[in-house]
């Protein structure tokens, strides 16, 4: 094969086949785009994630502002998703439509990285590789602009440019070892939980195993840590500025010591009941459409697609090294490997979706690389027989709640047959809450607030029982940016804010505003979330602040600082006793261990 004919990752041109049309060489990507395209519109009109998507748009704005990291306000991953999005805002301004394009870009990234390691196997099983990951990737999760999304696509184009170093001669050759380096450290800027992919994909099989054979291979390691100290440069100045010990504590003790109990879930799932307490939540909105094919409950879905996860991930580069040896092969099913942590660390739906895509891209290249060595010339169409039948069983058969149903759902959305999420507003920001009875309760919060608060006041956003911080609607404080979040607590998790001794008394006291939510009272989960902490919390909010405002029978709760406090403990009101009473009914007939 020459170099005019080898795919990209293997050293050819963007486009190597000259011989064939430009319309049929772009095939795979303009049907993706089609794919892409159709529920779009629905997407950005979707229900946010109050907590996750709200710290994407509240977190930046705290850095440009010079709060840091770990040190100032809590977060669990790396630094460098905040830096790039605090710039793509200072360009575009802080909406969540701005948000919601960079995590487009971010998925567009990850589903082109995928076309590329496939298109080494030709068009159609390219085609039917950046279709898995668009519907395991896409819908599912939304566009809210995460740090994962932006880590894989990084560590996938690392994994792109390692490879093609092997391939590519001259200044190319250095270009792409350094450009993998950069790739590799940026990536784990965003997610340093991704060094285990990227030390059995980069590091081992591409440093090692398949740079045994290339004559210059001290040069290229060279080249490849040159470009990883700039790659790691942003966590080098992060861990300078917060200090180590509190990067050490941000990074390492709370997400892995502190926070796991809190937020693991059982393995395997349970079968007939949904672990997750977002998954649980999510089922009712969307229709299950008829695919003519019998599909299992919600919860088997989950259980099987859980051990066909591992499956995949586990065989795809077994037999990659054991039969094959094809060095993109190889190197992106050890990525998918490394990522299998991810999956099985919590496995519901997203955390399933967000493990699996890169071995699910492999399978059909692994399919296809069968098919070549017993056909040398496959047809077009035979190949993407073959290649599609595992895919179209993942989305048909095993998981089709979770991939082609949001699909559907929101490109109902995009043509007017569905309802998006309900919209909040204040001035130029909004956000988007699941159903109209969240949004009757915080629009008039957020109103009354607007009319009373000042500019550099200190606003507290929690969970109305603080003995249990499970959750919390970080959308408000995207809200209200001329007020100060009066904690550390931005992000709640169980285990963390709860936690006997730790600030969160302190930091409500400091507050000139609390703005607490029943939305996720009833929130039951088989693991120590199920626990309740430290009561300190709702004694500060009933002993020194007095209630202005209780909305949908205390759905939000509004209160304000004053002199002596109104007694009124937030955890006793309206409907949080009822929510409360039903995790406790849960709590009892499931157990604390599920």
């Amino acid at each position: 094969m020459t170099t005019e004919q080898a795919p990209f990752v293997l050293g050819g041109p963007l486009r190597r086949d000259r011989s064939v049309s430009r319309y049929r060489s772009f095939l795979p990507a303009a049907a993706i785009a089609v794919i892409v395209a159709l529920p779009l519109r629905g997407l950005f009109l979707a229900t946010g994630s109050s907590m996750e998507e709200g710290f994407m748009l509240v977190f930046p704005e705290r850095l440009r502002r010079g709060d840091l990291p770990n040190l100032d306000f809590l977060h669990l991953y790396g630094p460098f998703s905040l830096h790039v999005l605090a710039g793509w805002y200072s360009l575009l301004g802080t909406t969540l439509h701005v948000e919601r394009w960079f995590g487009l870009l971010q998925h567009l990234a990850v589903i082109a990285g995928a076309l590329c390691l496939a298109r080494a196997w030709g068009r159609a099983v390219a085609l039917v590789a950046g279709m898995v990951v668009t519907f395991l990737l896409l819908t599912p999760i939304g566009l809210a602009a995460l740090a994962w999304e932006g880590g894989v696509a990084l560590a996938t184009w690392a994994v792109i440019a390692a490879v093609r170093a092997l391939h590519v001669d001259g200044p190319s050759r250095a270009r792409c070892a350094i450009a993998s380096g950069i790739l590799t450290g940026a990536a784990l800027g965003f997610r340093p939980d991704l060094v285990l992919a990227l030390g059995l994909s980069v590091v081992l099989t591409v440093g090692v195993v398949l740079l045994r054979n290339v004559s210059d291979r001290q040069r290229l390691r060279g080249w490849f840590i040159a470009g990883l100290g700039v790659g790691l440069l942003p966590v080098v100045v992060h861990v300078v500025l917060a200090g180590p010990a509190a990067v050490w504590r941000g990074m390492v003790i709370e997400p892995v010591v502190h926070l796991r109990p809190g937020r693991q879930l059982p393995r395997p799932p349970t079968l007939g009941e949904l672990d997750g307490a977002l998954q649980g939540m999510s089922e009712g909105p969307l229709d299950a459409p008829w695919w003519g094919v019998p599909s299992l409950g919600a919860s088997s879905q989950i259980w099987l697609w859980f051990w066909v996860v591992i499956t995949v991930a586990v065989v795809v580069p077994l037999v990659a090294w054991r039969r094959f040896r094809h060095p993109v092969l190889l190197a992106g099913s050890m990525l998918g490997l490394g990522m299998l942590p991810q999956a099985l660390q919590r496995p519901d739906s997203t955390h399933l979706a967000w493990g699996s895509a890169v071995s699910f891209a492999l399978l059909p290249c692994l399919v296809a690389e069968w098919r070549q060595r017993r056909t040398p010339a496959p047809r077009f169409s035979s190949t993407l027989m073959w290649c599609a039948a595992p895919v179209l069983v993942l989305l048909l058969v095993v998981a089709p709640y979770f991939t082609l149903r949001p699909w559907v759902f929101h490109s109902r959305v995009t043509v007017g047959q569905k309802q998006g999420g309900h919209v909040v507003t204040r001035d130029d920001r909004w956000f988007t809450f699941g159903n109209d009875a969240l949004r009757r309760a915080s629009q008039p919060a957020i109103d009354t607030l607007d009319d009373l608060s000042s500019p550099g006041e200190r606003l507290f956003v929690g969970p109305a029982d603080l003995r249990r911080t499970i959750y919390n609607d970080v959308a408000f404080y995207h809200l209200f940016p001329e007020l100060e979040p009066a904690t550390y607590f931005i992000e709640m998790d169980p285990g963390l804010a709860d936690r006997e001794g730790s600030r969160l008394a302190a930091d409500i006291a400091s507050a000139d505003w609390v703005l607490l939510t029943n939305f996720w009272t009833g929130w039951y989960e088989p693991n120590a979330s199920v626990e309740f902490g430290s009561d300190e919390s709702n004694r500060v909010v009933a002993e020194q602040f007095c209630l202005v405002g209780s909305y949908e029978d205390a759905l939000v709760l509004l209160y304000r600082k004053c002199a002596t406090g109104d007694g009124v403990d937030p955890s006793t009101i309206g409907i949080g006793v009822e929510r409360r009473a039903d995790f406790e009914r849960e709590f009892a007939r499931r157990g604390p261990d599920g």
